[in-house]
Order: structure tokens, then sequence, then C-alpha cells
């Protein structure tokens, strides 16, 4: 993720160590009236996998430690469980530190 980059997708995160993982200042959620147009999911629906464009994906790095984590399906309700190691993959995301 380029600095300053405007968005992102992150599981399991405090608002600081996710900046420092995106190597930027601060971070914050997006706007729920900007969701939609931004990455084709509505609230609560929100999934890395599916989304109109690649944004930089990070997941805690304890997400390794289980044999599946669920994971939005992108629709409000809907979970879908697989390996984390093989959603990070299919992502290309970054696992790093995130929670505390």
């Amino acid at each position: 993720m380029k600095r300053g980059s405007p968005h992102a997708y992150f599981f399991l995160f405090f608002a600081k160590k996710a900046a420092k993982a995106a190597h930027d200042k601060k971070i914050e959620l997006i706007h729920v009236k900007d969701l939609l147009a931004t990455t084709g999911y509505i609230r609560g629906g929100c999934s890395p996998i599916g989304m109109k464009k690649p944004f930089p994906t990070y997941i805690d790095e304890t997400a390794q430690l289980y044999d599946e984590i669920g994971v939005s399906a992108g629709c409000r309700g809907c979970q879908v469980l697989l390996d984390p190691m093989r959603l990070a993959d299919y992502v290309n995301a970054t696992l790093c530190d995130l929670t505390e």
C-alpha cells in the first residue's frame, strides 16, 4: 500500500497498529454513505473477497493459529469459513500485528 492510499481492508484491528501497518499516521473507517460506491458492498456485507477493486488488505497475524476463520460472504448476515492462509494468498493480504 502506498503511503496515504485512500482505502484499505483490515481484519481485527486497533487503529494505531493498523495505521502503523499501513505506514500511515492514522486511519478512519469509510463513511457508510461511501461504502457501496467504493467497495461494491453494503454495510454489514463488506468482504475482502470480490471488492470492486483490490484494496490493500491486512489480517492480524494470530489468524494463522486457526484452521478456519469466518469473513463476510458479501451480504449482511452471511459468512464464509476458510483457511486464513488461503484467504491471505487470494487477496494478497499482509499478515501483521493488529491487536493488543
